[in-house]
């Protein structure tokens, strides 16, 4: 399987450096099974390696972006005694998806409308950039079905997004945020009508496409480092090191001529 499929549970389509990622189960509310948590984590993955894509948008079919992981195809309400190993590697498998979403070098420009939870949550979290609908909310759910609200990178996103404090108040009685509170907190980008979600996302997408190859990757890369980093000397050196490459790079003349010339670049 590459990145353009074939896929069951999720649709794929790429166009001119932007690969559209489409949750495709809108008859339940898009939430996880295990088809699309494999899908989900194979494509970001692969993503580390693909050099012809250089933005992500993801979105999702239906009235809800995610409604979380499928608790009706899941056993973790059954009773009797639970393989605890095998539990783990599925937990681990859902959770190497919001790594690889991390992990992969293109920026993801994230569409929300209707409901994101759990693990939805998570989808929009680990994303680069959200726009949400004006109907749009996210909950970390997982406390509302008797488990820990930590899961899924969520402790790790939330208060480094919105502070311990906010974050608390959401994590620990699994409230809802909406899209106007999620704006206010610095979580949304934009709020727009739910017809307008794919314009403006693909209006950060053009942006985008205006950086260098190069000079967008080694941005999503800093970025990522400078959230855990011991202090400013070291991300100066990451920074130091990224324009040296950038410098080197063979777009790097077409950039400025672009912008000299006042036109779009055309990047090799």
């Amino acid at each position: 399987m590459s990145v353009s499929g074939p896929f069951e549970c999720i649709s794929v389509s790429s166009r001119n450096g932007v690969l559209s990622v489409v949750l495709n189960r809108p008859e339940v509310l898009n939430a996880m099974n295990r088809v699309m948590v494999y899908e989900l984590r194979h494509l970001f993955q692969a993503l580390y390696w693909e050099r012809d894509v250089r933005v992500v948008h993801l979105s999702a079919k239906g009235r809800a972006f995610c409604a979380g992981l499928d608790l009706k195809e899941s056993n973790l309400s059954s009773g009797g005694t639970k393989d605890m190993e095998a539990l783990l590697d599925r937990q681990r498998m859902i959770a190497e998806i919001y790594v690889a979403m991390r992990r992969c070098p293109q920026p993801i420009v994230c569409s929300i409308q209707g409901a994101a939870s759990g693990g939805g949550f998570a989808l929009a979290l680990a994303s680069d950039i959200r726009v949400m609908a004006e109907d749009a909310r996210m909950n970390a759910a997982f406390i509302r079905i008797g488990l820990s609200a930590c899961d899924m990178g969520i402790s790790y996103f939330l208060p480094r997004m919105i502070g311990t404090s906010v974050a608390s108040e959401y994590m620990l009685t699994g409230r809802f945020i909406s899209s106007a509170r999620a704006f206010d907190l610095g979580l949304a980008n934009r709020v727009v009508p739910v017809g307008d979600l794919d314009r403006e996302s693909l209006d950060f997408a053009a942006d985008m496409l205006r950086a260098t190859p190069l000079g967008l990757r080694l941005t999503k890369d800093a970025l990522n480092h400078s959230i855990d980093a011991s202090g400013l000397e070291a991300m100066m050196a990451i920074e130091d090191r990224n324009q040296m490459l950038a410098l080197q790079d063979a777009n790097f003349n077409e950039g400025v001529t672009a912008f000299l010339e006042r036109r779009e670049p055309d990047y090799s």
